[in-house]
């Protein structure tokens, strides 16, 4: 298959550089498979599973937490505010995480920003073990 360029950062700096046959991602309007010859697309990106198939078919599986993704003239640009690959998620943690979100969600009389922000780091936490599987 046809491959093109890919870069993916975070604020701390580049995680992967190189050519790939598809990007898919959880963009703010629901799931995104860029391809090589995608037109030119710039777009926020959302909290969801993710992933990067190689030029020899291997699938890199990932949790993106937020960013952005722009597709033009032929290279793709991600810049995540958390790229985390399969291999680099801790397990204990997001289920650590993800069970003191829940006895807060339980415990209830969070103003409305400490409910917001609980939520999101349930869902931080749901995403990091979804891809961990």
């Amino acid at each position: 298959m046809k491959t093109f360029p890919l870069r993916i950062g975070t604020p701390d700096g580049l995680l992967f550089e190189g050519n790939v046959v598809r990007v898919v991602c959880r963009t703010i309007t629901g799931d995104l498979a860029v391809l090589a010859d995608h037109c030119n697309f710039c777009t926020a990106l959302g909290m969801g599973e993710a992933h990067v198939v190689m030029e020899d078919g291997e699938r890199w599986d990932a949790a993106c937490i937020g960013g952005m993704l722009s597709m033009m003239d032929g290279t793709c640009h991600l810049l995540a505010t958390t790229w985390e690959w399969k291999k680099d998620i801790d397990e204990k943690r997001a289920s650590d995480a993800k069970q003191r979100a829940e006895k807060m969600l339980a415990r209830g009389g969070l103003t409305d920003k400490e409910y917001k922000i609980v939520k999101a780091k349930l869902q931080r936490a749901l995403v990091r073990l979804s891809v961990k599987g």
